[in-house]
């Protein structure tokens, strides 16, 4: 938005369908902004984990793929699975906002490397029960919507037994902290335990973007809940190479705090 479309911005709570709704709406209008800001960090064949610049490549965060079949979640363009098809892995993409998906065809065409586009909500996956090895999310969804249970509920119900689920999202202990890279960035101004989220508002009060704050607590016991095991939880180190800033995330907070955590989870049974 513009500034002279913004009403308000701050932590609020306001009532979960308009919160839920914001984020389509939001990625639809601001995909490309984002991929002109972002797109060369990412890459358009890439598997980036985090700003911190993890990728899939040295990580191995989702196993041998060989003969597995993949779902990413909040694909955004598809850069991730993109990767995952280049390399011979059964992949397919979803995405809530078609101006996401828009950008993810064109970048299919511009690199000769189809990976098949589904626009879904992740709270309801168009896919019959235990179809997929691997699913997947790199800070898709998950931070959007006021219910991410529902996330991952699907996501073990689209999982074959013993599949894994495998998603980054911005480490709790950030939101106790000003989304600011710099040394302002390092004072806590709120508390860890206030999950109201930060919601934007038009000059209407109608809300157009939220996103929602969950405790580590929070995480495990939603994850726990859909009936999925915790292997491990990655908390990548800011790397002495990485000049990237990108919103909150710099290398000058990334010495001291961390700024994502990655779950990696199996469905039990």
């Amino acid at each position: 938005m513009t500034d002279e479309t913004i009403g308000s911005v701050g932590y609020r709570d306001v009532p979960p369908a308009q919160g839920g709704a914001a984020g389509r709406s939001w990625w639809d209008a601001n995909a490309e902004e984002y991929l002109d800001e972002h797109g060369d960090f990412l890459g358009a064949v890439d598997f980036c984990w985090c700003p911190e610049g993890l990728r899939e490549s040295e990580a191995h965060l989702l196993g041998d793929l060989a003969g597995r079949r993949v779902l990413e979640l909040g694909a955004g363009a598809a850069q991730c699975s993109r990767w995952l098809v280049s390399r011979g892995v059964e992949a397919v993409a979803t995405d809530v906002s078609g101006g996401m998906l828009a950008a993810g065809a064109r970048l299919n065409a511009s690199t000769g490397i189809a990976v098949p586009l589904v626009q879904a909500d992740a709270r309801r996956l168009p896919f019959a029960d235990a179809s997929f090895d691997v699913a997947f999310t790199s800070f898709g969804a998950i931070p959007f919507v006021p219910d991410a249970a529902s996330i991952h509920r699907e996501a073990a119900r689209v999982l074959r037994p013993g599949g894994s689920w495998v998603f980054s999202v911005t480490h709790p202990v950030r939101w106790a902290f000003p989304d600011d890279p710099s040394e302002r960035g390092l004072t806590a101004h709120r508390s860890y335990f206030d999950r109201r989220p930060y919601v934007e508002t038009d000059t209407s009060g109608r809300v157009t973007y939220a996103e929602y704050h969950r405790t580590l607590g929070d995480h495990v016991r939603e994850v726990v809940g859909a009936g999925l095991a915790i292997e491990d939880v990655v908390e990548p180190e800011w790397p002495a190479d990485n000049q990237e800033v990108w919103g909150g995330w710099g290398p000058v907070r990334g010495a001291y705090l961390p700024g994502t955590a990655i779950f990696r989870t199996r469905l039990t049974g």
